[in-house]
């Protein structure tokens, strides 16, 4: 009889993390994994070789018991086919390719809202605002390979995660600048969504319509490479880009915290803001999320929280994994 175990993942349109963790309640585990999607043709190539990867690690040669995956896509049909990358699978494929006894397929941002319930102080940074009110909803919003967006609501018994797609939901300028490049990028793209300006390819988004707005060649190819001439201040068009991803993703956080009524707080995850942590806390992200009017004064004291723990969509994912 081989080991009981569980298998959990975090699949993004860019990386791909799996954690090898024994049936015994635990939420984490040394055996992580890590790959990357563009390598992988199709989503059952990473699959053989992940289970044999793990044996090797582990010595559990058998097949996982239960499976809960994150995915960056809606979760909720047979078909699962990611929105910022090439890869589709079944359900009903998964399992068999898997051997295990259940499988539970959620949003990756609901796995995200699940891991925020197990977060400490060590594992946040504030960026304003006084403390949450427990029993009020929490807004959770994240830029990664897209723009992620869920809530948790509170009971007597725990918790309610929302799953959305409020990432794909209509980007709204508030100046002028803004306004220019949601026009640039609308010849491009048609409808221009959240996601659009704010994500790792939306700095590359707005960064390119600001070049283009002002008849300017784009210096620079990749997201990380705008991220490092803004940090560096060395290049007005990166900062201004950087500027505009931060004030937006502040007005976007406010929006949040209006239609969710979040007083609990706005948590911030996903994995490209902690590169530039001071940055952002220095931005104008604080003031554009307070600035809403005449509900100025409701937005004051929620406190928004910057993410800083790596494997949060892994640790949601076995916490929903435990509900199961």
């Amino acid at each position: 009889m081989g080991t009981n175990w569980n298998l959990v993942a975090d699949i993004g349109g860019t990386n791909a993390r799996f954690s090898a963790l024994l049936n015994d309640g635990s939420l984490e585990s040394k055996y992580e994994f890590h790959h990357s999607v563009e390598e992988y043709p199709q989503f059952a190539d990473l699959i053989g070789g992940l289970l044999s990867e793990i044996a090797k690690a582990t010595g559990w040669d058998n097949a996982p018991a239960n499976v809960c995956m994150a995915v960056a896509c809606p979760a909720d049909s047979e078909e699962i086919a990611f929105t910022n990358s090439h890869w589709k699978f079944t359900k009903t494929q998964l399992k068999q390719l898997l051997g295990c006894e259940k499988l539970s397929v959620i949003n990756d941002f609901e796995a995200v809202a699940h891991g925020i319930t197990e977060l400490g102080v060590e594992d946040l940074v504030k960026v304003g605002g006084n403390d949450g009110v427990d029993s009020k909803p929490i807004g959770i919003l994240g830029a990664g390979t897209g723009l992620g967006v869920a809530g948790l609501v509170r009971h007597s018994d725990g918790y309610h995660v929302v799953d959305t797609e409020g990432g794909h939901a209509d980007y709204a300028p508030i100046d002028d600048a803004q306004s220019a490049v949601v026009n640039c990028l609308r010849d491009r793209y048609g409808r221009v969504s959240l996601e659009r300006l704010l994500s790792g390819k939306g700095i590359l988004n707005i960064y390119r319509a600001l070049c283009s707005i002002e008849g300017a060649d784009a210096q620079f190819e990749t997201p990380a490479e705008v991220v490092a001439a803004a940090l560096d201040n060395n290049d007005d068009k990166a900062l201004q880009t950087l500027n505009m991803f931060c004030e937006g993703m502040g007005s976007a956080a406010g929006n949040l915290a209006l239609t969710f009524g979040a007083k609990g707080g706005i948590y911030i995850a996903g994995g490209v803001i902690p590169r530039f942590q001071t940055f952002f806390i220095n931005s104008g992200f604080r003031s554009k999320f307070e600035d809403k009017g005449r509900f100025v004064s409701y937005l004051q004291p929620i406190p928004v929280y910057l993410v800083i723990r790596s494997n949060l969509g892994l640790l949601g994912a076995a916490k929903k994994l435990q509900q199961i």
